[in-house]
């Protein structure tokens, strides 16, 4: 089938203007002639050795002190920072800092990635495990563990739903260009995309560097980019209508977690200054905040992933509705393969993230067209999706995104 949604070009060719606009916003070659998936999570399993989807609470637990032991060395490191800077050289610690706070983001979010592994059980096969080491976890990087656990696992079911996803819902046509004054799709036609919505190169950087300081924060505290809501809706809220009722008692254990964690910070900065609590910590949680924002956005934004409303959504197709990337060996590995493995994580979110590699490699035949990746350098890839992905139109059951 082929989407009415993607035939993007005017009525008729009355004048050359209308010709330059169709040509210029032609969909790309994936929108063109796209078909919708017909396959079933059976086929697509039994394509997958059995193997891949044990689950190994020893093995699990090795990479949690595989990377806990990396934070330990390197907070050891950190420590001579400034001793080096006052017996070798003054200007030693304006290298050593910055290149600690990368370290350190990068293997904070390797412990963010295992807690997010117990979110879905594929940690191990017992679930008070999975609860207890995710909460330990995610609460020391001030994320509130069950009540993520909870949104996040409705994301899983809906993702690549306009209505049902959890998280980087595109806006419509409408909703983008509305409360700015932009062209409509009828004025936007008859434009060369070079009046006001044309793209500002600076203005996206702005936007691009809001979206990876604040938007994870964001999104947990008042849900940036979630499913809009008629009140207010917090991650740290009991009450919010992203949460069941019988879930309430989850979310407030969350808060106590993060309160916990504040805590402890606080009592460390009564000990060693604020600026000890800073340089050892706070830089390091805000490089966690880049990584995963970077991470996810690049995982559901592209020109090549579809979106789906009710009349042709459903679980295969949403899951299929991601894209892998890779980061390079060194942080493939160490973000255990959330960024290279993503389409097969979607369809099978309990498998451990050690047989992803190779259940990936196995589904790609299965798949054929359906699999999407994309091994375009990450700061590249998300600076060509910011500036492309603005939106999607308000009609039609597959949309994808649009820039014009």
């Amino acid at each position: 089938m082929a989407p009415s949604v993607i035939r993007r070009s005017g009525k008729g060719d009355h004048d050359s203007a209308k010709k330059k606009a169709a040509s210029k916003n032609s969909p790309p070659d994936e929108q063109k002639d796209f078909v919708v998936a017909d396959l079933t999570l059976k086929e697509i399993k039994d394509a997958i050795p059995a193997h891949c989807f044990e689950r190994s609470l020893v093995h699990s637990l090795g990479w949690v002190a595989h990377d806990l032991v990396l934070i330990a060395a390197l907070f050891y490191a950190g420590t001579w920072i400034d001793t080096l800077g006052a017996s070798v050289h003054w200007s030693l610690p304006y290298v050593l800092w910055p290149a600690y706070w990368i370290a350190q983001s990068v293997f904070f979010t390797g412990i963010w990635i295992l807690a997010h592994e117990c979110g879905h059980g594929g940690f191990s096969d017992f679930k008070s495990v999975n609860n207890v080491v995710g909460f330990i976890l995610h609460s020391s990087l001030l994320v509130p563990f069950f009540s993520w656990k909870y949104s996040h696992a409705k994301h899983h079911k809906g993702n690549g739903h306009m209505k049902r996803d959890m998280v980087f819902i595109p806006p419509t046509r409408t909703e983008y260009t509305a409360p700015k004054g932009l062209p409509t799709k009828h004025d936007d036609d008859h434009n060369d995309g070079d009046g006001i919505m044309g793209h500002i190169p600076l203005g996206i950087l702005y936007n691009t560097i809001c979206m990876l300081i604040f938007g994870w924060p964001a999104y947990l505290l008042v849900n940036a980019s979630g499913q809009p809501y008629p009140e207010w809706t917090s991650h740290y809220l009991p009450t919010a209508p992203i949460f069941e009722k019988h879930q309430y008692t989850g979310v407030v254990i969350s808060n106590l977690g993060i309160l916990a964690t504040i805590s402890a910070l606080t009592y460390a900065g009564s000990l060693y200054g604020f600026v000890a609590v800073v340089k050892y910590y706070l830089i390091g949680y805000l490089g966690v905040n880049f990584w995963i924002t970077m991470l996810t956005y690049l995982q559901h934004t592209d020109v090549k992933v579809p979106h789906y409303r009710d009349g042709q959504f459903n679980f295969v197709r949403g899951a299929l509705s991601t894209v892998d990337r890779s980061f390079g060996p060194v942080l493939n590995y160490f973000f255990h393969h959330i960024t290279d493995t993503h389409v097969v994580h979607h369809l099978f979110a309990s498998m451990p993230f050690y047989h992803a590699v190779e259940a990936t490699e196995a589904v790609k035949g299965v798949l054929g067209k359906y699999y999407i990746s994309d091994d375009t350098q990450f700061f590249v890839a998300l600076w060509r999706s910011m500036n492309n992905c603005k939106f999607v139109e308000d009609e039609g059951d597959v949309v994808w995104y649009q820039k014009h």
